[in-house]
């Protein structure tokens, strides 16, 4: 499916965007070693930016999951929205950074069920209440509940699908050209986990 892009949005850098874009770059790129083109397109609005920071980090620290469930959330909100730059970038770092199983990874890639029954609950739960916006069915909210989850972790799950809205938006309007660092987990046509191929 096609869709409209900014035509000609520019993507900034700490020398051509607002002073307080500017630190927020500068963060992205200490904690990176580069800044993603995602952030150079936010910073047209450096409001935007501060807010899927600021979320990101709130998510983060206050949503009471795991390392493992915060990735999981991302990657399923960001498949959820089609946006193959975050499904790229939210492989990585679980791969990489936070020891996601890659049978996990996979399954949520290739939209698979997940064996783990808390780890599907809560893909199932999160993609409800994207697709259901904000109404899921009461048996799979008590199912969520039943399962150890709590009222914080709905919320939380709000708070991840807030902060992926800024940027998966962003990329599908700005048609942000994936990082070199996130081409191994670049999306195939299958939307499977798989190394990119060179020709």
């Amino acid at each position: 499916m096609t869709h409209t892009t900014l035509q000609n949005l520019p993507i900034l850098d700490e020398t051509t965007t607002k002073p307080e874009a500017a630190k927020h770059l500068k963060s992205a790129e200490d904690n990176h070693g580069f800044i993603p083109n995602m952030y150079g397109y936010m910073a047209n609005l450096p409001a935007v930016m501060a807010q899927y920071n600021d979320g990101y980090a709130a998510f983060r620290v206050s949503a009471d999951f795991t390392t493992i469930e915060q990735e999981v959330i991302f990657l399923i909100v960001s498949r959820t929205k089609g946006c193959n730059y975050c499904t790229a970038a939210h492989s990585m770092v679980p791969d990489i950074m936070s020891g996601v199983p890659k049978n996990v990874l996979t399954a949520i890639r290739t939209n698979s069920q997940i064996a783990d029954p808390r780890l599907a609950t809560l893909v199932d739960f999160t993609e409800a209440m994207m697709v259901e916006r904000g109404r899921p069915d009461q048996s799979l909210l008590s199912n969520f509940l039943d399962l150890g989850f709590t009222v914080t972790n709905v919320f939380g799950v709000i708070l991840a699908i807030s902060v992926k809205t800024l940027s998966n938006d962003t990329n599908h309007l700005a048609d942000t050209e994936l990082d070199d660092a996130f081409q191994t987990y670049v999306s195939c046509p299958e939307n499977c986990l798989m190394k990119a191929q060179t020709t």
